[in-house]
């Protein structure tokens, strides 16, 4: 693989390395950034292609799709083509879907261009962290995974309250169009700070067919099952069954390559390290809790208070404010505090902040949750920085790449069995709720009769509707807050740092 090595020893890295890894923190941002970014404006978006809410869903989908196929296939192309080669091209190519998208007049054009910017947005997460593996001395590398762990936090929280603003103040075109400047930028950043180097083609010739198909098949199929299961009625649609059995296909095609080809797309032996497996699992419920959560609070303040979707986004983006506070200090904490206390603090934090939210009621506002998002953004800040961390002790420094694309994968997969989760036990629990409140009010009570009198029949229906749905939304955030606590269990599985702080990230 053709890449610099990494700096030893106690010195400090020059500008071009700081260069390249603000060049890699800026991609990793771009591109969780647009993971969310249109969220806001759908339904403008929506309006002027001509698609229809269900049909306007594949916007995100097919991004998140094309990203989670892409994120654990980065190691392998960046072994190909070089780490700077390789963040080139997704970069140009980034950009220039981006421009795609920003233009397209019909659903067609803009599913093509948000795959686009999956497959290449892909490249640039998990590659982030290895520049900071490449470029920076032990002594620096935390400063850099803190960065990394900025966007991993950052850009899906601000994601929706930034195309908001966008799309009120401008067009919904520049949620796509904010990308041609950064663009330009991030590729003078790596022309600068990264070195040269050359493709390798026999690899590419030597490539484990099975393992890609077997990617593509297997992540791409279940990520849509999860994304659209809901909407179609789950295994009720052939669609859902035969995308089902392709993933299944997939995920076998990808276990065979492990045993027939010379060198897998991927080496899965990694999960069955008990430290990488830790960090894999707990990888995945952080990601659905993060992602979750995230959908559900703006539904929150939309349904009950009447909040629009920018002041929504805003009191959604309070969780981001301690978590960048907190980056300051991470180089230190992360010399003197074991890893797997503060992980198993961040998933503490991360279920107390859901329990909060469990006192909502029809009244509440976005002031009510407020201390919950203020304890979430310190829960995020030791769950997910710490585990990037433990992730990076977990692998030898020859699996850090796939380490890197399994770990970012089973997070934004994560996201996708959270979202999932959040849609099939709305639609259960108001549908119950909404029976049981119903049952316990009847024509012939008193209660009954009392309520028809003081709000009338419409009135009582809206009240029924609306104590339903605030119920429905605890009972989503106690369920979050139990599997959070139930996984803390798992922090004993990782493997703790050494004191110094010259440790490899995962790459």
């Amino acid at each position: 693989m053709s890449r610099s090595a990494p700096p030893t020893g106690g010195g400090k890295a020059d500008a071009a390395a700081w260069l390249a890894v603000a060049a890699g923190t800026l991609g990793s941002l771009m591109a969780t950034l647009d993971t969310s970014i249109v969220n806001a404006s759908l339904p403008t978006i929506q309006g002027e292609i001509g698609a229809s809410s269900s049909e306007g869903t594949w916007i995100s989908t097919a991004y998140l799709v094309a990203e989670i196929v892409m994120i654990p296939l980065a190691g392998w192309l960046e072994r190909i083509l070089g780490l700077r080669n390789l963040l080139l091209a997704a970069t140009i190519l980034f950009t220039l879907f981006s421009m795609w998208c920003g233009i397209a007049e019909n659903l067609a054009h803009m599913i093509i261009g948000r795959v686009g910017q999956g497959f290449t947005g892909g490249a640039m997460i998990p590659t982030a962290l290895t520049i900071v593996a490449t470029r920076l001395p032990p002594g620096q590398r935390p400063v850099g995974i803190a960065l990394f762990g900025m966007t991993a936090v950052l850009g899906p929280v601000i994601g929706p309250v930034l195309g908001g603003w966008l799309t009120e103040s401008f067009s919904w075109h520049y949620s796509f169009f904010i990308n041609l400047p950064i663009g330009i930028g991030l590729l003078v950043l790596l022309l600068i700070g990264l070195p040269g180097a050359r493709i390798r083609w026999r690899d590419f010739l030597e490539a484990d067919v099975l393992g890609l198909i077997g990617l593509v098949l297997g992540l791409g199929g279940l990520t849509v099952v999860l994304e659209e299961g809901q909407r179609e009625r789950w295994f009720e649609s052939d669609f859902i069954r035969w995308l089902s059995v392709m993933a299944l296909i997939g995920f076998a095609c990808l276990i065979a390559g492990q045993f027939v080809a010379r060198k897998p797309v991927i080496n899965l032996g990694i999960l069955l390290g008990r430290s990488f497996f830790g960090v894999f699992v707990m990888g995945l419920m952080v990601g659905a809790a993060l992602y979750g959560i995230l959908y559900i609070i703006p539904q929150f303040l939309v349904a009950v208070p009447g909040y629009n979707s920018q002041q929504a986004g805003l009191v959604t983006a309070i969780s981001g404010v301690p978590t960048l506070l907190m980056l300051a200090v991470f180089p230190f904490l992360v010399r003197f505090v074991d890893v797997r206390l503060a992980v198993a603090l961040g998933l503490l934090l991360f279920g107390a902040s859901c329990f909060i939210d469990t006192g909502l009621t029809p009244e509440s506002t976005g002031d009510d949750l407020f201390w919950a998002q203020v304890v979430r953004g310190f829960a995020q800040f030791f769950a997910m920085l710490f585990l990037n961390q433990a992730a990076t002790a977990a692998v030898p420094r020859e699996n850090a790449d796939d380490a890197s694309g399994l770990y970012n994968a089973a997070r934004n997969l994560g996201g996708s069995f959270g979202l999932a989760a959040v849609s099939t036990l709305q639609d259960q629990r108001l549908t119950l709720h909404i029976d049981r409140l119903q049952e316990s009010i009847t024509a012939n009570s008193v209660l009954g009769q009392e309520a028809v009198q003081r709000l009338g029949i419409a009135g009582l229906a809206r009240s029924i509707q609306e104590q339903a749905t605030v119920m429905t939304y605890i009972d989503l955030f106690h369920v979050f807050g139990v599997a959070l606590i139930a996984i803390i269990p798992l922090a004993l599985l990782l493997r703790p740092l050494p004191k110094e702080a010259g440790r490899e990230p995962v790459a």
